[in-house]
């Protein structure tokens, strides 16, 4: 019959031999994560790409917008249309339905050729002046492109550069622009760091299923050892009275009874990043939203290249001048029908340059009304409430360049609209560019909390708190890794002796 000491020997041998197979793992999980809160995954920031830019004005820079189209099979498919500098030439990127891009020559008005390998150096040369590069040929995916956003530039030209910092960039093959920089700093905290912390060296690609399972199961495994772990350590405590030796703990040897102290001092924290970590990878889909998500099409009524803002490109780029605007970027968009242009500045500060009656004008942000009334295409569902933001809140918030999120636009004010839908689902618009920066419904903010704020720590007076939130996490981390390194060891000492065990059973 089954009893409760059975079940209590059941934990011992589920923590006992989980531990064995997963404390190196633990270890290096938690080594490496402190890494990762001081330097990211490499990813090539808006500013970082912005600066890198020179600006665009003159009377002859650009051919009109409608020429260059021409080069597009379906104008009227085409989702985003960008002028912007490839190779030290202006140039009109489109994005067509799809996903596929296009890029025309702004000075001339041709289609550009696919980039070769002059092009890749050219590209290279003026994202860093002054330094020469190597070009080392061409990948598909390596250990530090294994983002998704790079898959419609693949295969990437890799140049080895020789400014101070060593870098490594990388050059699309579909456009000709640099699309990651990874400086020699970079690469080399990233061996010890996300490559080591998200198991890397087993991930084919930027979809990878098997990777994906991979990194669950273990992070599964994990979760069950700790969680044991935590059961042992508190049954075996004494909470009251003391053993024989007069200690607290029954263990006299080192390791074993650090192991314990450590486990019942950092444990929970063990159990909840080991189990947010699990649920970063989105097991079974549960935290993917169940059910519509926002219109965008809707919402803006027509594509970017179907709708043209009455306004010449010149005169546009003569108008942000004249406003002192230092244009690096001018993107074509569509709000509600109604086109206008978006000029980005060095630094990723925004200007619309949209039409008031039959003149147009250079804005800063667009009317709350106006985005009001558009958002509400959305979905076909009412609106429960509307708000705007001064200060971030539990879902929309900013983090710092070390994080996976540090590219994502976090501007203040951000209008934020809840829909009545099945999900609940928040929106929140910027009111400097008119874009949708983000949405989450009911499942997304569960994976919010069960991820993000049990790994990161990431609530919005946390975030503002940088230094005293680095260190609290750092000294967890210490007594967590202090937990994991006295388990590799007593790991290590009960795998040699069952190793020893079985050997000498068959001798």
């Amino acid at each position: 019959m089954w009893s409760a000491s059975h079940s209590k020997r059941l934990v011992f041998l589920i923590h006992r031999w989980t531990g064995v197979a997963g404390c190196v793992l633990m270890a290096l999980w938690v080594f490496s994560g402190v890494v990762m809160l001081f330097v990211g995954y490499p990813k090539l920031l808006p500013t970082e790409r912005l600066s890198a830019l020179p600006p665009l004005s003159g009377p002859h820079c650009c051919v009109p917008v409608e020429t260059a189209l021409r080069h597009s099979e379906a104008p009227d498919k085409v989702q985003q249309v960008v002028l912007t500098t490839i190779a030290g030439r202006p140039s009109y990127r489109f994005k067509e339905e799809g996903g596929a891009l296009r890029v025309v020559d702004a000075a001339s008005g041709h289609m550009a050729p696919l980039p070769d390998d002059a092009v890749a150096a050219r590209s290279a040369q003026a994202f860093l002046p002054g330094a020469n590069g190597v070009l080392l040929g061409q990948t598909q995916d390596d250990r530090w492109t294994h983002s998704g956003l790079l898959d419609p530039h693949r295969p990437l030209f890799k140049m080895q550069m020789d400014d101070p910092e060593s870098s490594l960039l990388y050059v699309s093959s579909t456009t000709g622009e640099v699309v990651m920089d990874v400086p020699r700093y970079q690469r080399l905290w990233n061996y010890v760091g996300a490559w080591l912390h998200w198991v890397y060296m087993f991930r084919d690609g930027s979809r990878d299923a098997v990777w994906s399972w991979l990194v669950i199961g273990l992070s599964a495994l994990g979760t069950i050892s700790a969680v044991a772990g935590a059961f042992v350590g508190i049954w075996r405590w004494r909470f009251t009275g003391h053993y024989k030796s007069g200690a607290k703990t029954p263990y006299r040897e080192f390791q074993m009874r650090w192991h314990h102290i450590t486990g019942l001092l950092f444990g929970l924290v063990m159990v909840l990043w080991i189990f947010s970590g699990l649920m970063s990878m989105n097991p079974l889909g549960v935290f993917s939203p169940g059910g519509p998500r926002p219109d965008v099409k809707a919402y803006q009524q027509a594509s970017a290249g179907s709708v043209l803002p009455g306004i010449a490109t010149k005169d546009a780029l003569a108008l942000l001048e004249a406003d002192g605007f230092d244009t690096r970027e001018l993107e074509w968009r569509v709000l509600g029908g109604r086109p206008y242009l978006l000029a980005s500045d060095r630094e990723g500060a925004t200007r619309v340059v949209s039409s008031v009656g039959s003149a147009y004008r250079v804005h800063k942000t667009w009317e709350l009304e106006m985005l009001e009334q558009s958002a509400r295409r959305l979905f076909a569902f009412d609106v429960r409430s509307t708000s705007v933001l001064d200060d971030y809140d539990a879902y929309y918030f900013r983090r710092g360049d070390a994080s996976m999120y540090a590219g994502s636009a976090r501007d203040l004010p951000v209008l934020r609209v809840q829909f009545d839908d099945p999900g609940r689902t928040l929106v929140y618009i910027s009111p400097y560019s008119g874009e949708v920066v983000l949405s989450v419904d009911k499942a997304q903010r569960t994976g919010r909390w069960l991820f993000n704020f049990l790994h990161s720590w990431d609530l919005s007076w946390m975030l503002r708190h940088t230094w005293p939130r680095d260190a609290i996490l750092v000294l967890l981390s210490i007594g967590a890794f202090a937990l994991a390194f006295t388990g590799v060891v007593l790991g290590y000492r009960r795998l040699m002796l069952f190793i020893r065990h079985k050997f000498r059973l068959r001798h």
